[in-house]
């Protein structure tokens, strides 16, 4: 028996996994939903996005999202690298 999602839920999967980076797994885990169909949901919406330039720039929008989310993660990694590093090297001064 196949089940029928809503089109803003679907929506909402896509822009998870696309703009946050959530992985397939986690979301088949979390809304109780197939990792097939949630991969032809997100392979339906780059299909549709070739023809509709509205939806390419909000495709566009949430990759750069995602980029930028993963720049800031690593940048606070090393924030707190240089952090610690700094505090190391205070300590053997003294």
């Amino acid at each position: 028996m196949q089940k029928y999602y809503e089109e803003e839920f679907k929506k909402k999967i896509v822009r998870l996994h696309l703009e946050e980076g959530r992985t397939l797994k986690s979301l088949a885990e979390e809304y109780r939903v197939s990792k097939a169909a949630i991969s032809i949901w997100i392979k339906a919406y780059r299909e549709e996005c070739q023809t509709n330039r509205e939806l390419k720039e909000e495709y566009d929008y949430m990759k750069e999202n995602l980029r930028l989310r993963k720049e800031l993660e690593e940048l606070k990694k090393e924030n707190q690298f240089l952090k610690k590093a700094a505090a190391f090297f205070a300590r053997e001064i003294d």
